[in-house]
């Protein structure tokens, strides 16, 4: 089995990163290239960064071994629909010297296979955005939020930034002075914590900080919120504890009450040791006290193994996924 290769990518808007492996678990190589999310680039600088991400990869390794892969990418569904982008990429999967077919799949799916090889489960992913999904059979079932920052992604980094703005500019509507959470808020959209004389002009002056820059960008403060959360700011404390109830409840709308099956959860505000991921831990474990709950890893290895595992000669999935995903 050693002389088969499989490639795996994660596909990103900032990033986009390759992995070609073996099927007996040796890293062969890695790529990492730009944003290739054609949704936010655009078809060929997306399917551009595909290439690069893949010829890094696959440098050292001759094409002609690889028998399958996938790309792990938000909005799959937009790419398969769409002729010129699916063009593109089949174009820079060809120009990487590989003849074998590929998979696309949503992030979520492969954020989900890269915490667990379960068939059946669930994934909540928090970052910019925030989004949950049920997994039956290594596909994608039932998804809840992940509708954007305008209609949705309660409990995200955009949610977190946008709430702590918004109690910055009610102390400031009550002349009250601000408190450590929202004088850091005031410090990094104004370059200053110092309320002016009319608490209004400064009130005036952070929504007009906050409206020059794209929407989206409020999630930029998510960091300063959580770190704040860990070192017992109570303003931030009550946010984070929000922003976990308001994602266990987007769970809830797709996972059955006693589920005991697996909880993946990932993402930028989810991943290692942080005050929101701590809360939301405690949220999910109330609520699903025998689900195991595990921590999204290498998205691309995940991919990859999800390339991999419906090859004729993998009889044992999990065994495989013990190989090619290192654990967390």
């Amino acid at each position: 089995m050693s002389d088969t290769v499989v490639v795996g990518l994660d596909v990103g808007g900032t990033s986009t990163r390759a992995a070609a492996v073996s099927l007996d678990g040796v890293r062969l190589g890695t790529g990492r290239a730009g944003g290739g999310n054609p949704t936010t680039h655009g078809a060929d600088r997306a399917a551009a960064e595909l290439l690069a991400a893949l010829r890094a990869a696959l440098a050292d390794v001759d094409p002609a071994r690889v028998r399958a892969g996938t790309i792990g990418l938000a909005g799959a569904g937009r790419l398969l629909a769409d002729p010129q982008g699916h063009a593109a990429f089949d174009q820079a999967w060809a120009d990487a010297g590989l003849r074998c077919p590929y998979a696309v799949h949503g992030d979520a799916l492969v954020a989900y296979a890269s915490g667990t090889a379960a068939p059946d489960g669930t994934v909540l992913i928090a970052g910019t955005g925030a989004i949950a999904a049920e997994v039956r059979d290594l596909r994608l079932d039932r998804v809840a939020d992940g509708h954007g920052w305008l209609l949705g992604d309660a409990g995200s980094g955009f949610w977190l930034g946008r709430e702590a703005v918004r109690r910055l500019l009610a102390d400031l509507d009550r002349a009250e002075a601000p408190g450590g959470l929202a004088r850091r808020i005031l410090a990094e959209l104004t370059g200053s914590s110092e309320v002016a004389a009319r608490p209004r002009a400064t009130a005036e002056t952070v929504v007009q900080a906050v409206t020059r820059r794209p929407p989206v960008e409020l999630a930029r403060l998510a960091p300063l919120v959580v770190t704040a959360a860990r070192e017992g700011e109570p303003a931030a404390a009550s946010l984070v504890a929000e922003a976990a109830t308001l994602l266990a409840e987007s769970v809830g709308r797709i996972r059955p009450a006693g589920a005991g099956n697996p909880l993946v959860i990932g993402g930028g505000l989810l991943t290692g040791d942080t005050a929101l991921a701590d809360a939301v831990r405690g949220e999910l474990g109330r609520r699903w006290p025998d689900a195991p709950l595990c921590a999204a890893g290498d998205a691309a290895a995940a991919a990859a193994w999800l390339a991999a595992r419906d090859l004729p000669e993998v009889t044992d999935p999990a065994a495989l996924h013990a190989r090619l995903v290192p654990a967390r």
